[in-house]
């Protein structure tokens, strides 16, 4: 069973090492590593770009946004204008693209980012964007295995349609078996407790919606339902 502080990125007793700094659970990674070995074999090189990411982190992304030191991008993953936003707003915006700290699925072990790196062209930087994945992207080869493969690893993808939500993430997957027992336990009471004496930016508007807030951008997610994995999860 998840802790309060494992759940909401303030603990790392949960976590082993994939390879590198790259950390999740360990059922989760001897199930991406099942799935990676797989994915050799069809002749992709398929590796981690973001694992785990912990409190502190996912509060500098957060604040940062906020105040726009860093960017917060539009729904064409474009670079917005936030100077003339209110709270609601700014929140929002952020909301399409990060978390709060303290509910992003990163926190958890069981989800990470993925990419090729073999077939990310010379010269070019990984930007995480829609278009590296979709059709005439990058990385439209490796979406198209993983739509074909990755359920019978137990991953699939949390933010795979857009619902007025997060928006769609197709690099983003969720190792199902451990990440649905983290949806249930993970509640807006529960993200209040881990705010306690942290500085959030947005605090006052956040914490009178985090109801609503949970409904639109966290549980359950966006375009997600247990029918994505049913009967094909194995576990990897």
């Amino acid at each position: 069973m998840m802790t309060p502080a494992m759940l909401t990125g303030q603990s790392e007793e949960h976590l082993v090492t994939l390879t590198g700094n790259h950390r999740l659970q360990l059922e989760a990674v001897n199930a991406f590593l099942a799935m990676q070995a797989a994915a050799k074999e069809a002749g992709f090189n398929l590796q981690p770009a973001s694992t785990f990411r912990d409190f502190a982190r996912q509060q500098m992304i957060w604040n940062e946004k906020f105040i726009g030191r860093r960017p917060v991008m539009d729904a064409m993953s474009q670079p917005m204008d936030i100077s003339a936003l209110d709270d609601e707003q700014r929140c929002c915006a952020i909301l399409r693209w990060s978390a709060m700290p303290g509910a992003s699925r990163h926190h958890w072990g069981t989800d990470l980012d993925i990419y090729d790196p073999d077939l990310l062209p010379e010269g070019e930087k990984l930007q995480l964007e829609p278009w590296e994945y979709e059709e005439n992207g990058y990385f439209y080869p490796l979406t198209c295995w993983l739509s074909a493969n990755m359920n019978r690893y137990g991953f699939y993808r949390p933010f795979v349609s857009d619902q007025g939500g997060v928006a769609v993430e197709p690099w983003h997957l969720s190792y199902y078996p451990l990440a649905q027992q983290a949806e249930h336990l993970l509640t807006p009471e529960l993200l209040l407790s881990a705010w306690q004496d942290k500085d959030i930016a947005g605090f006052s508007w956040l914490s009178c919606h985090l109801n609503q807030i949970f409904k639109r951008f966290i549980t359950p997610p966006n375009g997600v339902s247990s029918s994505c994995i049913g009967s094909q999860t194995t576990g990897g």
